[in-house]
C-alpha cells in the first residue's frame, strides 16, 4: 500500500488585460479540466447583474475585508477601479496541500504578492492580438461609457507592461487555440519531475529494484 503524501498541487496565477477574455479563457479551463479549481475571489465591489454570490466572487463590505486584511486572511489583494479584490490564503494553501491544482485570476499586483508567498507559482500573462482589438472587445461589451473605457485602456496598458514578469506568454487571437495552449502548460506542470516521482513512486521502485524470478 502507497502511503506516500500526495505532491502538493501547483498554483497557477493567470492575469491579461479588462477585455482580453481572460475569465471565459480561465472558465473553460477549470470547468473541463479534472483536478483544477479556480479561487473565488473576494470583492468590495457591488454584484453585477447576472453574478451570483459564491460562483463569482464572494461580495463583502469594506469593513469585513478590512478585518480580513488585518488578520492575514489574503494571499494577495488591490485596489483595481476603486474596489478591492483579495485571495483566501486558507482556500488555496488547503487545496494545494490536497494534491489539487488551484488557478488565480488576479492582476499583476495580486501576482506579485503571490509569489512572494508561493514562490513556486507559475505565472501566465494572455494578451490580446492588438491595441485596437482590445479596445474593440471593451466597446463591443456594452458595460462602459467612453469614459470609462478609456480609463479601462490606460489601465491595460500599464497592465500589459509587467508581462515579462510572468513564466508563460500567450495571445487570444483565437479563443480554442488559446484554451489549447493554456491546457499545454498545465499539462506539461503535471508531468514534472516533482509531481511524477510522487505519482510514479512504486513504478520507479520496480524499475530500479526489480523483483527478478
Amino acid at each position: 500500500m502507497n502511503d506516500r503524501p500526495a505532491a502538493l498541487g501547483l498554483l497557477y496565477v493567470v492575469s491579461a488585460p479588462s477585455g482580453a477574455g481572460k475569465t471565459s479563457l480561465v472558465n473553460a479551463l477549470t470547468s473541463a479540466q479534472p483536478g483544477v479549481s479556480l479561487s473565488i475571489s473576494f470583492t468590495t465591489r457591488p454584484m453585477r447583474p447576472g453574478e451570483r454570490e459564491g460562483v463569482d466572487y464572494h461580495f463583502v463590505g469594506e469593513t469585513r475585508f478590512e478585518a480580513m486584511v488585518a488578520r492575514s486572511a489574503f494571499m494577495e489583494y488591490a485596489e483595481v477601479f476603486g474596489h478591492y479584490y483579495g485571495t483566501s490564503r486558507e482556500w488555496v494553501e488547503s487545496h494545494l496541500t490536497k494534491g489539487h491544482d488551484v488557478v488565480l485570476e488576479i492582476d499583476w499586483q495580486g501576482a506579485r504578492q503571490v509569489r512572494k508567498a508561493w514562490p513556486q507559482s507559475i505565472g501566465i500573462f494572455i494578451l490580446p492580438p492588438s491595441y485596437q482589438d482590445l479596445e474593440q472587445r471593451l466597446k463591443t461589451r456594452g458595460m462602459d461609457d467612453e469614459v470609462v473605457i478609456r480609463r479601462r485602456m490606460l489601465a491595460a496598458v500599464s497592465e500589459m507592461s509587467h508581462y515579462s514578469e510572468y513564466d508563460y506568454l500567450l495571445v487570444n487571437d483565437d479563443f480554442e487555440r488559446a484554451l489549447g495552449d493554456l491546457r499545454a502548460i498545465l499539462r506539461a506542470g503535471r508531468l514534472g519531475s516533482g509531481r511524477q516521482r510522487t505519482a510514479l513512486h512504486s513504478l520507479v521502485g520496480d524499475l530500479l529494484e526489480p523483483k527478478i524470478t
